[in-house]
Parts: structure tokens; sequence; C-alpha cells
């Protein structure tokens, strides 16, 4: 009978590397949920204040779309935008997803990569990169490509990233590392998501 030990020694090694990593996370995120429990002085942006980003931006038309309580909940934010914008007679449209948060404990783990794989979507492709604004600035973000069905699959584009006491950072890096010097240390955190299908007429790229 043939010994096939050698074939499984790759994978002993790498289960035993992911229980080490697992284990070194686990005991890291107690941690720091543990520093972050502390009460919170800051005060929250109304959900009203922040309903007042336009409807209108340039030639794209927003229209708001309701969450289900139950995913509100779930985000445990306090305000939130969630929005379609279109243009072009609804032929080119982005959904577009603004939670803010006083508490960075609430917000560190609604990440795409969490939230649409556990949703059912497949994680495709993932990027870092610096959009060019009209002020002459870079902003930082991460860029993510999902799909999901056999048949008849669906892919989306989504752009992320967060504003952290006015700071913006394309992940979590900059909030965890604020997150680590205490709970008064992050007085707010805004995460962004931009959504976009791709569709014939539209590729990943110019999503």
């Amino acid at each position: 009978m043939k010994n096939d030990s050698p074939n499984r020694r790759p994978v002993i090694v790498a289960g035993a590397a992911a229980s080490f990593l697992m284990l070194v996370l686990g005991i890291g995120y107690r941690v720091l949920a543990a520093r972050l429990a502390a009460p919170v002085n800051t005060t929250a942006l109304s959900a009203e204040e922040l309903q007042r980003l336009p409807l209108q931006i340039g030639d794209w038309t927003g229209q708001e779309v309701p969450l289900d309580e139950a995913v509100v909940r779930a985000t445990d934010t306090d305000a939130y935008i969630n929005r379609r914008y279109s243009r072009h007679n609804n032929l080119e449209s982005v959904c577009l997803y603004i939670a803010y948060g006083v508490k960075p404990r609430d917000l560190m783990p609604h990440r795409p990569e969490v939230c649409y794989t556990g949703s059912g979507w497949t994680l495709m492709d993932r990027n870092s990169a610096e959009l060019p604004l009209s002020d002459g600035m870079k902003l930082p973000c991460s860029t993510f490509q999902f799909s999901r069905g056999a048949l008849n699959t669906k892919k989306v584009v989504l752009l992320d990233y967060y504003i952290v006491d006015g700071e913006y950072c394309g992940d979590v890096s900059l909030l965890r590392s604020k997150a680590w010097r205490g709970a008064g240390a992050v007085r707010y955190v805004a995460q962004v998501q931009v959504v976009a299908s791709v569709t014939t007429n539209l590729t990943a790229d110019s999503a």
C-alpha cells in the first residue's frame, strides 16, 4: 500500500498555521474590543444632518433605498444613507451606502470582504487605489469585485473607504491603529461604499 503521508504534510502544516493565526487574531480582537467598550463622549451626527447630502450630484439623480430593519440593527450605526444614483435615463446607476458612528467596534466588522462573502457572494478580485479628486487630492480606497450565481452570474464592483476623524483611509488600518489607543482616541468613523453592477455596458474597469 502506498504511503501518502508526505502529501499530507503541507495540509497538516497549513492547518496548524491557520489555527495559530486564528488564535492570535482572536486574542487581539478580544483585547481591542475590551478597550473600545468604554463609554464614548462624542456627540453623534444626526440622521437628519447626514441626509443633507444632495440627491442631485452633477447629472446623477439620487433616490432613497430603504434598508431592511434587520440589516439596520445588525450594522448598529448612528446614522446611515442608502441611495441609488442614476443618469442617462437609468442606463447607468450606482448604489451609495454611508455608515456613520462614534463606536469603532461597531463599524470594524462590517467590511465588504466579510459581509458580501457572508451573504453568498464570491470575492473575485481586490485592489488598493488612489483616485484623483477635483481639488488635487488623492482618495485612498479599496476596490472589490464580487460575483454570485452559476448560470446567470451577477457581478458587482465595490469601492470602499473610511473617514476617521477627518482622515481618509482605504481600509480599516487607520481605524485599528487609533482604536488601540483606547475608546477616546476615535471621535467618529464614516464608511463609504459605492457599488456598480457589471453589465454589458459597464466593465469592471470602467465601474
